[in-house]
């Protein structure tokens, strides 16, 4: 009977979907490098500054054989980050524990045997207006970044 009603408490406190509605891809033709220094032109042209890259393919690499994991699934995959001053108003101003989606990041990965590249991202959702720009924002990002790729 608990894991019954846990399982029910999962269902209303999770939106069913709502973890593959947040996560988008796009296909770029370029290759990883371009594809890369293509988010950062895009980021850095918007007015934003990128606070971190973050190398995710070294990690994987590195912990592999701890995890008793083959090598990684990619050839590269970096996770650029960035944050809008005013986005980031906005999102505490409607609630402050949306300080949680600063900073946004577009991850820029490619894997073996797959030509091109690719940019993932998580978005903040579209329930409030502040939730709203974020995905536009990232949803920008990335098309300028495929412009500017291809």
């Amino acid at each position: 009977m608990r894991k019954l009603l846990r399982c029910c408490w999962l269902l209303l406190v999770i939106p069913c979907g709502a973890m593959a509605e947040e996560l988008h891809t796009l296909k770029l033709n370029a290759d990883f490098q371009i594809a890369r220094e293509s988010v950062r032109e895009a980021i850095e042209g918007a007015g934003l500054v990128v606070t971190a890259v973050i190398p995710l393919n070294q990690m994987l690499e590195r912990t592999a054989g701890d995890l008793g994991k083959g090598k990684s699934p990619f050839v590269e995959l970096e996770t650029i980050q960035f944050c809008s001053a005013r986005l980031a108003w906005e999102l505490v101003e409607e609630s402050a524990a949306q300080v949680a989606f600063c900073p946004l990041s577009l991850t820029v990965f490619s894997q073996p045997g797959v030509p091109g590249s690719v940019i993932s991202w998580r978005s903040p959702g579209r329930k409030s207006p502040a939730r709203i720009r974020g995905d536009d924002l990232l949803r920008e990002l990335a098309a300028e970044s495929r412009l500017l790729a291809d």
